[in-house]
């Protein structure tokens, strides 16, 4: 009997301990197909181990998983309620002083989770709050004190201040609201619980590889509609939900001009995926997201010189909120959009035309950038978040640099806040 060679030693070898082999990027390509096709011969080739090929990016590979018609095997996302109150963080993003009436009306809601109240950083005096609430008060010296050396290019005024409420918590999820957002009512009049119904969003499978005409399948008396695939009904985790509001309608500046007395006044009660491959902009206002998933990808980098510091002058959620969409394409992951509802009141010191001025030039940039973020394909290798956000910045800076210099600029903060997000989420607070 020949005596086996060196290189089947070795493979054989390999084979034996694949179930612990985190990683097969070294294994030289003629070795990485043999011994492919002897887990696979095996019977070893479970899902971990399918994405650790897939992930050398070896064209062998990836040609012979496309003969098999290998599929991934996608572990069921049940529904579950599940989540205890300290799993959760509500960040308020706070740019008035007196805070009575905004946490009284959400009393009934917050009382049971911690808050994190951020204020904006040009806000001056002290903040109003009325007693009975867990929280914490972050200003501007803690965002000095936690920026340390970092450039400029990282801007927590205004709004955006709600990020460095992202940036420092330390719970799995976080929901978050504005202080001129209070709950809504419901078409039947009833007062809305809007943390409870962006929890069960989270919890709950999103489907976005094929669309439920009936939105949601997950909600009490829906299911999946008649033609839709058994292989696909099982879902996948859903990392990002992004609620509505009624009163303000979220408009741009030139549409506000032309529709000064629109309101949104219909309470549609449906949730729904958002499909693969489809964008869509995202507000920081009333939004829930996963933020051990996709928390990296919300991030204040997108800021215009001459903005404003209300929402809809400023375009850098916009933009996250493409990062973060894009990212959930890439790994999987679902985003819905829909309930819950909260009502916004009116901002009667707002000027669409004035706010026209300012946001003029991102409304022109967008033309850019949604055909930009269509097009983004990211590697295999890109399996987290930060990994994600990190080749998006890359390609910003080459494919959209040369529009404009302010795409460089938000590419370098892109990676300067996954540097700061990486420092600050191994440090305990």
């Amino acid at each position: 009997m020949k005596p086996p060679s060196l290189l089947s030693l070795a493979i054989d070898s390999a084979l034996l301990n694949i179930a612990y082999i985190t990683d097969l990027s070294n294994i030289p390509e003629p070795i990485l197909l043999e011994l492919f096709l002897k887990t696979l011969s095996a019977g070893k080739l479970n899902e971990r181990v399918l994405k650790m090929f897939m992930a050398t990016g070896s064209e062998e590979i990836l040609s012979e998983i496309q003969a098999l018609n290998i599929q991934h095997i996608i572990t069921p996302v049940l529904p579950t309620s599940k989540v205890k109150d300290e799993d959760v963080d509500i960040v308020i993003a706070v740019l008035r002083a007196d805070l009575s009436i905004f946490l009284e009306e959400w009393r009934v809601f917050f009382s049971r989770f911690h808050l994190i109240i951020i204020k904006d950083p040009d806000l001056k005096g002290d903040l109003k709050i009325p007693t009975g609430f867990n929280y914490n008060l972050y200003t501007k010296s803690d965002m000095d004190q936690m920026m340390g050396s970092a450039s400029s290019s990282i801007n927590f005024s205004g709004y955006s201040c709600r990020y460095f409420g992202y940036l420092i918590s330390r719970k799995k999820y976080i929901v978050a609201f504005d202080d001129d957002c209070v709950p809504a009512r419901d078409d039947k009049g009833q007062l809305v619980d809007p943390v409870a119904q962006h929890i069960t969003n989270l919890c709950t499978p999103a489907t976005p590889f094929f669309f439920n005409t009936l939105y949601d399948p997950y909600r009490e008396g829906a299911d999946f509609v008649r033609g839709y695939p058994f292989s696909l009904r099982h879902g996948v985790e859903c990392a990002l939900s992004c609620g509505i509001w009624l009163n303000v309608a979220d408009f741009d500046a030139p549409t506000q001009l032309v529709k000064p007395r629109e309101r949104n006044s219909r309470y549609v009660d449906a949730v729904l995926t958002v499909p693969v491959g489809t964008m869509m902009p995202v507000s920081g206002i009333n939004i829930g997201f996963n933020r051990e998933v996709v928390g990296p990808a919300m991030f204040p980098g997108f800021r215009l010189s001459g903005e404003g510091k209300k929402r809809w002058e400023t375009m850098e959620d916009i933009w996250c909120g493409m990062c973060a969409k894009v990212m959930c394409d890439h790994l999987g992951l679902g985003v819905k959009n829909g309930l819950p509802y909260v009502w916004r009141d009116k901002d009667e010191g707002s000027d669409a035309l004035q706010s026209l001025k300012r946001e003029w030039e991102g409304v022109k940039l967008l033309e850019e950038v949604v055909p930009f973020f269509r097009s983004v394909r990211l590697s295999r290798t890109a399996v987290t978040a930060e990994q994600c956000v990190i080749e998006i910045a890359g390609l910003v800076k080459d494919r959209l640099g040369q529009v404009d210099p302010v795409f460089e600029q938000v590419a370098n903060a892109m990676v300067e806040w996954i540097t700061l997000w990486k420092n600050v989420t191994s440090k305990s607070i």
